[in-house]
């Protein structure tokens, strides 16, 4: 792992030559850590690494039961400061070989296009591609992009392990790691890798745990990193690339419609604006959010528009301006007479005069450079834009259109990407809290004395009523309770917000745990007690701030979804906001909490049927849907590739609206990497592109055959969930085998995010939160939330038959996995889950379960269905290896596997250790520390856990 001897361990299998660079880059990285390791450890402990590695390496590949005692011996040999530091040193490791690997995909990508390969499958030119071969005209192309809406929402999650400081070392070491590709003399390679050597230093000589509770302020730092490292360049970038693209596909297009006006992707957050479960999330945290939001793109804008006022120095001595590019230079606060002749740097010093004045109106406290004189701050965001494309227009009209593309339209693209508010932040609540704050303010309004008991008919009668009415319930002068104050006063700084930063800000109420109509009637009328939801009582004419979206999560919600939705869209009022919101109306699908309660397999086909039901009755009521959809990192949340992923949608559930969560440490993956950023938006993109407007094709899945495939996964669905829930919610003594064989209450304890791990507290599954139920089993390396069920399911569907009939039965299987898109993403999905499942490692953490009994009880069938879901899936896809259809995913897990085990087996040790001295009631940090880096290194080795 950290030298040369032993170099081969790490890269990847025998391969072609188009993998020696990443061989090389491990090799460096290795060798570096290596040095690192026996320069600050010394060379005892560097050997300890290495005994460990090898003997893991054994356990794993000849299943050698004596190095199995001989490792556990071992380990439970090491001091408590050894410990430590071999924990550090294969965490560590860990990231390392991620940087390199994501090198090597950009490098690979860069190959492709320096080689005039053909577009690549994920690209938008290739999306483009396909339309234009299929018959798309131009216009519709680009009426999409002028009425799509392509999100990726950041969210804070409990799984999220990475330091902003770790981070920033890491960006450090990807930078130089990359710079290696290009001629470098003799003298530049040996700087190179001297800084490379101190950053791997600095990385070893940074605490990578947080000792302190993560607050939501330090939640919106992290997110904003993103912003600076990837977004504010990457994205309008990309729409220079799109633009590009569409040029090329379509020569001769009309070019009615400029995509570069539109908007059509643009950021999410929930960091300081959900509230559902975390009571941390308050009126103060999203005022501070949306501060810290403008300050972040305020600070670009000042660099850029700086920096523009350098570069354009174009004299009216050498070429004339436009009459309204002069009246801007007019208005600057610039009177030197050195620049009298330069009314392009005269009008980007007025410019950046007035972005400092906004800046400080809206919050930053810190202008690096100050402006050279006084100037009005810009009202709006459209204001800014208005003054860049009077630039543009000038310089266009007067022989300088070259001088458009390198920073100024970009710097435009941007402001119109992303305002002043940066991101739109979502607000969101449990609909359980809204009852509450609302029974408070009926019941001292004397209009209802227990809002609570009320049946559902007479709750919506209720609701209907009250936001008919001109007055409100709430009354300065009535003392209400706590919660109903906080509430209330979180809803009057969304309205503060939105007059500050412009429409943008916030403009969706998301609310957690839809059940009923009323639940939906309920935000409403929360918006007209604080003003953002109001009526002309002449005309009667209603409009509403905030779009209220449901959130349907567990499989009964889902299956609940479209009849609520409709009788709430069937309401005049309803009628008359969606109206107002351009006909359109979104719902947001959990996927989380449908896979806890049913399995993998339900929570899929649940999810794919309830988009259906959603899409055929808002087709009825005239109505566009948007789907938001709350993906996490783990299969078992939703995760998995996004392209593949959006293009196994039902069909008609996409249609150029999509919304999607990027959460915890999935983030980091996609986006701490400019290059690897900008790939990931442009997968969304084209995705979102190709499933609104390839044209279905006529094949047997579309018709009838499809009705087939459709009757058979509800059967598969109905068999699967009963299988999930007999062991999770219905075999005795589950819970405290959960407990017991996985590191959760060692999560609970991180200091990862502000929200706790569970909504109550209690040791019921019923109320743990999805994300650390996933990471848990993520963890102890069985990842059981992304496959248990379906090999039982698919078992006994078959048996169901006798002779020839099976035969069918396993044709059909075939048959939807080569045929239908939803069911082979999802085998793919669950085909990526099980190379990184390892029952080995997993025996280790069961022997944490000191019933014994109960230990090969419920492990057996934990087994028993592990082996049921390989047979079963090998029967379907005919691959007897994971992974076929994807070898480097493949090689690059494997090869990670002899680095991961020995973070587990230590893990297994240290919770073994804390367990027996918390059963003392004492505690030792050091151990709390190692299972910590512990908990670090696994989730970033397997990248995808929370």
């Amino acid at each position: 792992m950290l030298n040369d001897a032993v170099a081969p361990e790490i890269v990847p299998a025998a391969g072609s030559d188009k993998d020696a660079p990443l061989k090389e880059d491990i090799r460096l990285l290795g060798r570096l850590l290596g040095d690192v390791l026996r320069e600050q450890e010394g060379d005892a402990v560097f050997n300890v690494v290495e005994t460990i590695r090898q003997t893991s390496v054994r356990f794993r590949r000849e299943a050698d039961a004596g190095a199995a005692l001989e490792l556990d011996a071992m380990l439970k040999e090491l001091s408590r400061e050894q410990t430590i530091s071999v924990v550090r040193a294969f965490s560590y490791f860990s990231h390392l070989a991620n940087i390199a690997e994501d090198q090597h995909h950009i490098r690979r990508r860069r190959a492709h296009l320096l080689a005039g390969s053909p577009a690549q499958k994920g690209s938008v030119s290739f999306a483009l591609r396909k339309l234009r071969l299929a018959g798309v005209p131009r216009k519709t192309v680009d009426t999409f992009f002028q009425d799509a809406l392509i999100a990726p929402v950041l969210t804070a999650h409990p799984t999220e392990v990475q330091r902003k400081s770790i981070l920033d070392a890491e960006h450090d070491i990807a930078r130089l790691l990359a710079e290696r590709d290009l001629p470098q003399t003799p003298k530049e390679r040996h700087a190179n890798m001297q800084l490379l050597r101190s950053r791997v230093a600095t990385l070893w000589q940074t605490r990578m745990l947080r000792y302190s509770k993560l607050t939501v302020a330090d939640e919106i730092e992290n997110a904003l990193s993103y912003y600076r490292i990837t977004f504010l360049r990457e994205l309008p970038g990309l729409y220079d690339d799109i633009e590009d693209d569409i040029a090329a596909e379509y020569p001769n297009g009309d070019g009615t419609i400029e995509p570069i006006n539109a908007a059509y992707v643009q950021m999410g957050s929930w960091i300081g604006g959900d509230r559902d479960g975390n009571p941390n999330v308050n009126a103060g945290t999203m005022q501070h959010a949306l501060a810290r939001h403008a300050t972040t793109i305020l600070d670009f804008y000042l660099d850029e528009a700086h920096a523009l006022g350098a570069e354009l120095s174009v004299s009216t001595l050498m070429v004339g301006v436009s009459a309204e590019l002069q009246a801007l230079a007019d208005q600057s606060p610039d009177a030197s007479p050195h620049r009298s002749d330069e009314p392009y740097r005269r009008a980007l010093i007025g410019i950046y005069a007035r972005l400092a004045a906004t800046a400080r109106a809206l919050g930053a406290t810190n202008i690096l450079r100050k402006e050279v004189g006084a100037a009005a701050a810009y009202p709006d965001a459209a204001a800014f834009v208005a003054d860049l494309l009077t630039i543009v227009a000038s310089l266009e009209s007067h022989h300088g259109a070259a001088l458009v593309r390198p920073r100024l339209a970009t710097l435009a693209r941007a402001a119109d990407i992303f305002g002043f508010h940066l991101a739109s932040l979502d607000m969101r609540q449990t609909s359980d809290v809204h009852e509450r704050v609302l029974a408070d303010l009926f019941a001292k309004s004397g209009v209802a004395a227990d809002y609570t008991a009320l049946s559902e008919e007479d709750k919506q009668a209720l609701l209907l009523n009250e936001l008919a009415q001109p007055r409100l319930l709430y009354s300065p002068y009535i003392a209400y309770a706590a919660e109903t104050d906080s509430e209330l006063a979180i809803l009057r700084a969304a309205r503060d917000i939105r007059q500050r930063y412009g429409a943008r800000a916030i403009r969706n109420y998301i609310i957690s745990h839809t059940e009923t109509v009323s639940d939906l009637l309920e935000v409403l009328l929360l918006q007209k007690e604080t003003g953002l939801l109001r009526t002309d009582w002449q005309t009667g004419d209603s409009i509403c701030e905030l779009m209220v979206i449901p959130l349907f999560e567990t499989i009964p919600d889902l299956q609940r979804a479209a009849g609520i939705m409709s009788q709430v869209m069937a309401l005049p009022l309803v009628k008359q906001l969606i109206a107002k919101q351009g006909q359109l109306q979104e719902v947001m699908l959990g996927y989380s909490d449908s896979n806890k309660d049913g399995g993998f397999l339900t929570s899929n086909w649940e999810l794919y049927k309830a988009e259906l039901a959603l899409v055929a009755d808002f087709q009825k009521a005239g109505v566009k849907l948007r789907l938001f959809h709350g993906r996490g990192g783990t299969v078992g949340r939703g995760g998995g590739p996004s392209y593949e992923a959006i293009l196994a949608q039902p069909p008609g559930t996409v249609n150029g609206q999509i919304r999607l969560t990027e959460q915890g440490e999935i983030i980091a993956s996609k986006f701490s990497n400019a290059e690897i950023g900008r790939r990931n938006l442009e997968l969304l993109v084209a995705a979102t592109l190709e499933a609104s407007l390839a044209p279905q094709e006529a094949n047997p899945a579309r018709n009838g055959q499809l009705a087939q495939f459709e009757a058979v996964m509800a059967q598969l669905s109905d068999l699967a969930y009963h299988a999930y829930r007999h062991l999770v919610y219905e075999t005795p003594g589950f819970t405290e085998y959960f407990f017991s064989a996985t590191p959760i209450a060692e999560i609970a304890e991180l200091n990862l995010g502000s929200r706790p791990a569970s909504r109550k507290a209690n040791q019921r599954i019923e109320d743990l939160r999805a994300i650390p139920w996933g990471f848990s089993w993520g963890q102890c390396r069985l990842l059981l939330p992304g496959w248990f069920g379906f090999g039982s399911a698919i078992e006994t569907w078959i048996n169901q038959a006798d002779g020839a009939a099976k035969d069918d039965k396993i044709a059909t299987l075939r048959a939807m996995y080569a045929e239908w898109p939803f069911f082979a993403t999802l085998l793919s999905n669950m085909d990526m889950v099980l190379a990184k499942t390892d029952l080995a490692i997993a025996s280790r953490y069961a022997e944490l379960v000191a019933d014994q009994g109960l230990r090969e009880r419920i492990y057996k069938r934990i087994t028993d269905e592990h082996g049921n879901t390989l047979r079963c899936l090998e029967l379907i896809t005919g691959n007897t290896e994971r992974l076929a259809g994807n070898p480097l995913l493949a090689r690059s897990i494997q090869n990670r596997f002899a680095y991961l085990d020995p973070l587990n087996h230590l893990q297994v040790e240290l919770i073994k250790r804390n367990r027996a001295l918390s059963a003392e009631s004492r505690i030792d940090e050091r151990v709390h520390r190692g299972i910590q880096l512990s908990i670090n290194g696994v989730a970033a080795g397997l990248r995808n856990t929370g």
